[in-house]
């Protein structure tokens, strides 16, 4: 019940996490503050007078048995920040979160390697994000990244196709942002967790999500950008990570791209370049596992449509007619056939591209 008290304490405007470790340390739990009289409260000197009048109103209006019954109910968990279960990695940074929300399993390990990257993702980052993950979760490695549309989704979706993903939300756990990512985080909160350092039915905020990004790396050996423009959240992201003393990488991309200039400046700045998820392992020593793939039968015509796509550039209907000789009808049958077996993705227009899956040509 001691982390209902902190999460009382939470939902208080002003009380933040400085304020509860100074409070915890000045009345020894949360209980004690929860319970303390207005009196003692004020003789601590850890309240304003603002935040000391908010505080006294929520005490009075919460029900915290009644809120952790429905929090029970959603198999929502708490973990504070001196209990065993909190991750190391996190637990040994700056300013971390005194209280994890999670569905799910924390990750009890220090293998976690975070993949971030632009929201606006070409096709060929959502590809590479889709491949490193897989390739690093079949090796072991937890996949950690913030759920948010482009490089964050596909690198997700990768790590779950082989391994364990971790998603840290900038909104309440139990709030789906974005809305289409509803599936997913059901997913990977069966396969992996869902954390968030805010209440429940918290909303997205823009200020949350910087604050999120010192969480993914916080969790992470090391921070992998996949895509980022020059001003990007994910450049917040490797910031906290080079705090911390965690390892950055970069995936090039085109120097026509400005998706990529933000990842290649990181790289003209130390970043490690890599371009495999075997560049990662190396680097902490890590033995990738047997691949247990199979390589897909591909018809003659199928073997023509695939030989004429690629996994960064999106081609329309039109120019595959043109480029594989092939009528219209059957390239049209032969990109729903790839599709529905995982190797081909459409993308918008109608363009599609080669899906990065696990024993593909």
């Amino acid at each position: 019940m001691n982390n209902m008290y902190i999460a009382g304490l939470q939902m208080v405007p002003g009380i933040g996490n400085v304020r509860i470790k100074t409070l915890l340390r000045y009345f020894g739990s949360a209980d004690a503050v929860w319970k303390t009289s207005k009196k003692d409260l004020l003789a601590s000197d850890c309240f304003d007078e603002t935040t000391f009048n908010k505080y006294l109103k929520i005490r009075e209006q919460l029900d915290l048995v009644s809120l952790k019954n429905q929090w029970d109910k959603q198999k929502i968990q708490l973990c504070n920040w001196e209990e065993p279960d909190y991750p190391v990695l996190l637990r040994n940074t700056f300013n971390s979160p005194v209280l994890l929300y999670y569905k799910g399993k924390l990750p009890d390990f220090d293998n976690n390697i975070a993949i971030v990257g632009s929201r606006k993702a070409s096709a060929y980052g959502k590809n590479t994000a889709v491949m490193l993950a897989c390739d690093l979760a079949a090796a072991g490695i937890t996949i950690i990244s913030g759920a948010a549309r482009g490089i964050d989704t596909a690198a997700h979706e990768g790590a779950l196709k082989a391994g364990k993903t971790v998603a840290v939300l900038g909104s309440g756990i139990d709030v789906v942002y974005p809305p289409e990512n509803l599936r997913l985080l059901a997913a990977i909160a069966e396969q992996g967790a869902i954390i968030s350092e805010y209440p429940p039915g918290t909303p997205p905020h823009a200020g949350h999500f910087p604050a999120r990004n010192r969480i993914i790396s916080g969790l992470s050996r090391g921070v992998v950008v996949v895509e980022a423009a020059e001003r990007s959240g994910s450049l917040i992201t490797a910031d906290f990570a080079l705090e911390e003393g965690r390892d950055v990488f970069a995936v090039p991309g085109s120097i026509f791209s400005n998706g990529s200039k933000g990842t290649h400046r990181l790289i003209q700045q130390g970043a490690k370049l890599i371009t495999t998820a075997q560049d990662i392992l190396e680097e902490y020593e890590i033995s990738p596992k047997t691949a247990t793939g199979h390589i897909p039968v591909l018809s003659d015509e199928e073997m023509i449509l695939f030989e004429c796509l690629t996994y960064d550039i999106p081609k329309d209907v039109e120019t595959l007619v043109l480029q594989s000789s092939l009528p219209l009808p059957t390239v049209t049958y032969l990109l729903l056939q790839l599709e529905l077996r995982g190797l081909v993705s459409e993308h918008s227009g109608q363009r599609y591209v080669r899906s990065t899956k696990e024993g593909a040509l």
